[in-house]
């Protein structure tokens, strides 16, 4: 390996940790983990005003952020878990997300300021959404 390769390889390694701070992602993974942990709601997503399930946005690629920041607001209106210490977390979150997108942090998921998504889920399964997108920014090397 040249010296250029190693140099660049560092570099790398230094933006994704700039990135990943930026991001805040410990604290996202955090806090989702422990809202999955709290959270018994896992029915289907019904688009009715009978159902107690809320349908929430699973974002495409690069729209992660207005998604998340349009499903963490529904969350709070809506008072989809129903517990003080729950909305607390939702509401640090949603803070969190809209000042990523305001701010143009984690500029992969910030290709625009409009959610969009093909799909919708359920509040499990927007949750997980959160996860994985966070845990893949996490990952080293990513």
């Amino acid at each position: 390996m040249n010296a250029s390769m190693l140099s660049y390889m560092l570099f790398s390694c230094l933006l994704l940790s700039v990135q990943a701070h930026n991001c805040s992602v410990r604290e996202i993974i955090r806090y989702t983990k422990h809202l999955l942990g709290a959270s018994s709601v896992s029915c289907p997503c019904r688009e009715t005003a009978v159902s107690s399930c809320s349908c929430l946005p699973i974002a495409e690629p690069g729209h992660e952020l207005a998604c998340f920041v349009e499903g963490t607001e529904h969350m709070l209106k809506n008072n989809i878990l129903n517990h003080n210490t729950s909305n607390t977390i939702i509401a640090r979150l949603n803070l969190t997300f809209q000042t990523q997108l305001d701010r143009k942090l984690c500029e992969s998921l910030a290709r625009g300021n409009q959610c969009q998504y093909k799909t919708k889920g359920n509040v499990k399964e927007f949750l997980n959404k959160i996860l994985r997108t966070y845990q893949a920014i996490n990952k080293p090397g990513a």
